[in-house]
């Protein structure tokens, strides 16, 4: 049987009860795992999905350590690794500026502050009770250099899977040969009738992406200086409409799985193939929304 991915999950205002239930039918059909990303309120959708589960694991990917006091996520993080036997993983991370200054949230220096955040997080589990695994969203070198001296994983978000490896081969083997999580957030769109529908709505999904330096710095680090260069001078004269058709075909692929079922289980035994222990599939739809989308991924891996 091949191996299965996680899933994301995100619970949108009005379908928080859909989204519950799911999470109970994502564990049925035997995924490896569900990770609820920073839209909405992620560690509430940990806590339903600890009751409404039983046997998979599940975590946050990622919380922003800048909008919880660090003595409130370890108590509710102790929490939720209770009572759920284990199942939790706490993913945290910076998030990104510009979402940060939208909220009135000062953004600090990412290495630093996520030492410092949890390195307060360990040291109140005398009072909090045991901790789960922490993971730390990571794309560049340094962030995932850090998530192996204090920190039980790694994830990434649109990682490239031709620098994966090379991601990798800072992790010592015993580790990745352990407990050590590596995961990647992987935008994932199925047509099995329009190839070139799921490639523009995988260009929609990274248009945001690219748009921000620390996504950008990460491409460039993965080979793809002259791709990112290109987007830079648009972004910088004002033609933001121009950057869907700045990606390069071979540039999204590399970051994303779409087209038809075969095509998208093929690109996940890639990932697993160059080291991805947990690739958590984000549906998009070229027909519908959210509950299209799981739909179509539900359907693929049968």
């Amino acid at each position: 049987m091949p191996q299965m991915p996680a899933l994301a999950l995100a619970a949108a205002p009005g379908r928080r009860k859909w989204t519950i239930d799911l999470s109970a039918e994502i564990e049925r059909r035997g995924f490896q795992g569900i990770y609820c990303g920073s839209f909405g309120d992620s560690l509430g959708l940990c806590l339903s999905m600890a009751h409404a589960t039983s046997t998979i694991r599940f975590g946050t990917g990622i919380a922003n350590i800048y909008t919880r006091h660090p003595f409130d996520m370890a108590n509710t993080a102790a929490y939720l690794h209770e009572v759920s036997g284990g199942r939790f993983v706490l993913g945290l991370g910076v998030s990104h500026a510009p979402a940060n200054q939208r909220l009135g949230v000062p953004t600090g220096k990412p290495l630093s502050d996520i030492r410092d955040y949890v390195g307060k997080i360990r040291a109140v589990a005398q009072q909090t009770g045991p901790q789960p695994p922490i993971v730390l969203a990571t794309l560049r070198k340094k962030m995932v250099a850090l998530s192996v001296e204090i920190a039980d994983g790694a994830i990434w978000a649109n990682a490239s899977r031709s620098h994966l490896p090379e991601s990798l081969s800072l992790i010592p083997k015993d580790r990745l040969a352990g407990e050590f999580f590596v995961g990647d957030m992987l935008p994932t769109c199925i047509d099995n009738n329009d190839r070139q529908a799921a490639l523009n709505v995988m260009k929609r999904t990274l248009t945001g992406y690219v748009s921000l330096p620390n996504y950008r710095n990460y491409w460039k680090e993965a080979g793809y200086v002259e791709e990112m260069e290109a987007i830079e001078k648009a972004i910088a004269s004002g033609e933001r409409d121009r950057l869907p058709s700045l990606m390069p075909e071979h540039w999204v692929a590399d970051s994303t799985l779409f087209g038809s079922t075969s095509e998208v289980r093929d690109g996940l035994e890639a990932w697993f193939a160059a080291g991805m222990k947990t690739p958590i599939l984000a549906p998009s739809s070229t027909s519908g929304g959210q509950v299209k989308a799981f739909e179509e991924i539900l359907a693929a891996f049968h």
